[in-house]
């Protein structure tokens, strides 16, 4: 890990780690949206860069600490924890463009794994026109004013 965090730009690159474990894993999985109880940390990572010059090969070196890391996170699927958005694992059509439950179980299953469909269920009764989305957003079952069933 440390050699791709010396390379050049890696100044930019930060690995921050949330332990977890003890109480929190006495919460079941499905108590609240965040199912992430049995891991031991959460690491994020964060970049930054200030110039268009920068950003390129900053992103590229967070993209190879990723793949570096990727024998020793969760699997299958690699989870992540919705406040750490990881945005190239897809993200909701734009404008009104509708994005299914299916299309956005891509992300949805990895942030809230088994509480996905639940939540769909939830903003599709609390938020049925999507009023409040963004780029990884849980998509509303209503499609412009027609109620879907379950997929």
């Amino acid at each position: 890990m440390y050699e791709v965090l010396y390379e050049e730009g890696g100044h930019n690159i930060y690995v921050i780690s949330f332990p977890y474990g003890g109480r929190f894993n006495e919460i079941s999985e499905t108590a609240t949206a965040f199912p992430h109880r049995s891991n031991k940390f959460h690491l994020m990572y964060y970049a930054e860069w200030y110039d268009d010059e920068e950003s390129q090969r900053v992103i590229e070196l967070d993209r190879k600490l990723y793949d570096y890391m990727a024998p020793y996170v969760t699997k299958n699927p690699r989870a992540t924890y919705f406040n750490c958005k990881d945005l190239e694992i897809g993200r909701n059509n734009f404008g009104d463009n509708y994005t299914s439950v299916e299309e956005a179980s891509v992300w949805g299953n990895k942030y809230f794994k088994n509480n996905f469909k639940r939540l769909v269920d939830v903003k599709t009764k609390v938020d049925p026109d999507n009023f409040f989305r963004n780029e990884q957003s849980i998509p509303s079952r209503v499609r412009h004013g027609i109620r879907k069933r379950n997929h």
